[in-house]
C-alpha cells in the first residue's frame, strides 16, 4: 500500500529536525477499503471504521494511538516510518501547506443549511426539474381525463362520477399490480433510463390521445364508446410506467445528493409535489382550457391543446433528465434476468431484519393513511362547518397541503435533530391537531388551523421517515424496498378512502378524528422507542 521508505525520506525532508507531536498530525488520508501496514498493529490500540471523517471527498479512519507508545509526547519511529506522505502537520508550522484546508472548512456557514447546497448539485438540479414536470404532468393528467370526458362521452343529463370512476379504477389497478413488482425490474436497470423512458413514453401516450380518438369517434365496444375504451387502456398504461417511475425517483436521490443533505432533498421533493398537487387540481382546468384556445389561435385545427400540454410536460421531463449523471454502480445480478418472487422476497427479509427502515415504512403508512382519511372526513366536515359547503371542502385540503409545504421548508434547514425525534415531535404534533378537530368540529377558523398544522406536522414525521429509508438501505436494494413502500402507500392511500366514510356514519365524525389521533401517537412513540435503543 505504502512505501514506507519513500514516506520516511519525504517527512525527514519536510520536517526538517522537527520532533513531530502526536497532536499536530492530521488523520491519516486513508481510502474506506485501504489496509493499515501490519507492522503499525502493535502501535495502535484502536482502528474505529466507523468514526470517520470527510476529506476531500475521501473518507479517512481515525486511527487512535496506544498512549504508552508515545511516551515522552514524541511519535514512536516504527510509526514514522509507516506514515504515508499525506500525514503532514498543522498549517500554523508549515504555512506551504495551508491550502489543504477541507471542503467541509471552505464552506460558509450560511451554505450548510437550506436548499442552497442542494440546488448547486447539478445532479440533482436536473432530478428535481424533471420532477416538476413529471408531477405537474401526473396530476393535470386526471384533470385531462375528465375533460375528456365532459367533452366526447358525457350525454346531457347523465352524471360524470361513473365515467370519472372508471378512469380512477384504471389509475389504481397498476399501483396494486405492479408496485412492488416495478422495484425489482428498477434495482436492476440503468434507474437513469427508468426515469427518462418512463417519461418519454407517458408523452407519447398522452399525444396520441387526439388522433386515436379522432379515429375511434364513431365506433364502440359493446355498450361503450371505443374512445372511452382506448382512455381507460392510455390512463392504465401511463399508471404502469408511474410505477417504474416512482422507485428509481427515489433510488436515484441518494445517489445524487451527500447524506448531510438527504433531508432537504426530501424537503424540497415534497414542497414540489405540494405544489403540483395546488397546480394541477386548482389551477389545471383553467390552464388546459387556455391551452386549447392558444391552440385553436395557432390554427392547429383539432381540440388538442391539453394534450401537448401535458404530453409535452413529460416529455420535457424525459429531456430534462438526461442531463442526470448518477453514480450507478453495476451489480452482478444486473446481467441476469429478475427472479420475481425471489427478488421479492429478498426484499421482505431486509425490511423484516432492519428494524429502523422497516418502522420508518410503517410510520409512512400511518401517515398516508391519516390524510387518505382526512379526503374523505374533509367533506363531512366542511358540511359541518359554518360558512362552508360539502362541496367546498377543497378549502380544508388546500390548508393541509400548505401546512406540508411549510413543515417541509423548516425541514431544509434543520440539521441537528435526528430523524427519529423529529418523527415523534410530528407524531405528538398530528395527533393534537386530530383531537383538537374531534373537539372543535364546529369552527371554521379553528378547523383550517387544524388541517394546517396536521399538515406541518405531518411532513415532520413522513420527511424524515423518507430520508432515513433512502439512507439505511443499500443501492442493491433500493428498487426492491421503494416498489414494496410504493404498494404499501398506494394500499395505505386506497382503503381509507373505503372505511372512514363507513367508520364515520356508524361511530360520528368526532370518535374517527379521535381514533386517527391514537394511531398517529402510537407510531411515533414505537419508531421513537425502536430508534433509540438502536
Amino acid at each position: 500500500m505504502f512505501d514506507s521508505d519513500l514516506s520516511t525520506r519525504t517527512l525527514s525532508t519536510n520536517l526538517s529536525s522537527k520532533v513531530v507531536e502526536p497532536t499536530n498530525l492530521v488523520p491519516l488520508q486513508l481510502g474506506i477499503e485501504d489496509d493499515i501496514p501490519p507492522h503499525l498493529n502493535p502501535e495502535i490500540s484502536n482502528l474505529h471504521p466507523a468514526k470517520l471523517c470527510e476529506r476531500d471527498s475521501a473518507i479517512a479512519p481515525i486511527v487512535e494511538l496506544n498512549p504508552a507508545s508515545t511516551a515522552n509526547g514524541k511519535m514512536p519511529e516504527v510509526i514514522l516510518d509507516a506514515l504515508p506522505v499525506v500525514a503532514l502537520p498543522e498549517s500554523e508550522d508549515f504555512p506551504e501547506f495551508a491550502d489543504m484546508a477541507t471542503e467541509e472548512e471552505a464552506v460558509p456557514e450560511a451554505e450548510k443549511k437550506g436548499f442552497v447546497p442542494v440546488l448547486k448539485n447539478r445532479n440533482f438540479l436536473a432530478l428535481w426539474s424533471g420532477q416538476v414536470f413529471s408531477q405537474i404532468a401526473d396530476k393535470v393528467y386526471l384533470v385531462l381525463a375528465i375533460a375528456i370526458i365532459a367533452n366526447h362521452f358525457q350525454s346531457a343529463n347523465q352524471p360524470i362520477s361513473v365515467w370519472v370512476s372508471a378512469i380512477m379504477i384504471a389509475f389504481t389497478i397498476p399501483a396494486v399490480l405492479f408496485g412492488s413488482v416495478a422495484g425489482v425490474f428498477v434495482d436492476r436497470w440503468s434507474k437513469k433510463w427508468v426515469l427518462v423512458a418512463t417519461n418519454l413514453l407517458r408523452g407519447m401516450l398522452v399525444l396520441s390521445l387526439p388522433m386515436l380518438l379522432w379515429i375511434s369517434k364513431d365506433f364502440k365496444l359493446g355498450e361503450l364508446p371505443l374512445g372511452f375504451c382506448i382512455l381507460l387502456v392510455l390512463t392504465f398504461l401511463v399508471s404502469t410506467l408511474t410505477q417504474f417511475f416512482a422507485p428509481a425517483e427515489q433510488a436515484v436521490i441518494p445517489l445524487v445528493v451527500e447524506n448531510r443533505l438527504l433531508l432537504s432533498a426530501n424537503s424540497l421533493y415534497t414542497i414540489t409535489m405540494m405544489a403540483s398537487v395546488i397546480v394541477g387540481f386548482a389551477v389545471g382546468e383553467p390552464l388546459l382550457a387556455l391551452a386549447d384556445t392558444l391552440a385553436a389561435h395557432i390554427g392547429l385545427g383539432w381540440d388538442v391543446g391539453k394534450e401537448i400540454v401535458v404530453g409535452g410536460s413529460y416529455a420535457i421531463a424525459g429531456l430534462l433528465l438526461l442531463a442526470l449523471q448518477p453514480n450507478e454502480k453495476p451489480h452482478p445480478s444486473d446481467l441476469e434476468p429478475p427472479h420475481i418472487w425471489q427478488d421479492l422476497r429478498e426484499g421482505l427479509l431486509y425490511l423484516k431484519g432492519q428494524s429502523r427502515v422497516r418502522n420508518a415504512l410503517i410510520q409512512l403508512v400511518i401517515v398516508f393513511s391519516v390524510f387518505a382519511a382526512l379526503s374523505v372526513l374533509a367533506v363531512r366536515l366542511a358540511e359541518l362547518l359554518p360558512g362552508l359547503k360539502a362541496s367546498q371542502f377543497g378549502f380544508l385540503m388546500a390548508s393541509g397541503g400548505a401546512g406540508i409545504a411549510a413543515g417541509a421548508a423548516l425541514l431544509g434547514h434543520i440539521r441537528e435533530v435526528s430523524h427519529g425525534r423529529l418523527s415523534l415531535y410530528g407524531s405528538i404534533g398530528l395527533a393534537a391537531s386530530l383531537l383538537g378537530l374531534s373537539v372543535f368540529p364546529n369552527l371554521l377558523i379553528v378547523a383550517l388551523v387544524l388541517t394546517m398544522l396536521m399538515g406541518f406536522f405531518g411532513a415532520l414525521v413522513a420527511v424524515p421517515m423518507q430520508t432515513t429509508i433512502q439512507a439505511e438501505t443499500p443501492e442493491q436494494m433500493r428498487g426492491k424496498v421503494f416498489g414494496l413502500q410504493n404498494s404499501a402507500i398506494n394500499i395505505a392511500l386506497s382503503l381509507p378512502l373505503a372505511l372512514a366514510g363507513v367508520a364515520e356514519t356508524i361511530l360520528g365524525l368526532k370518535s374517527v378524528f379521535l381514533g386517527l389521533a391514537i394511531l398517529a401517537i402510537a407510531g411515533g412513540l414505537v419508531n421513537w422507542y425502536i430508534s433509540r435503543n438502536d
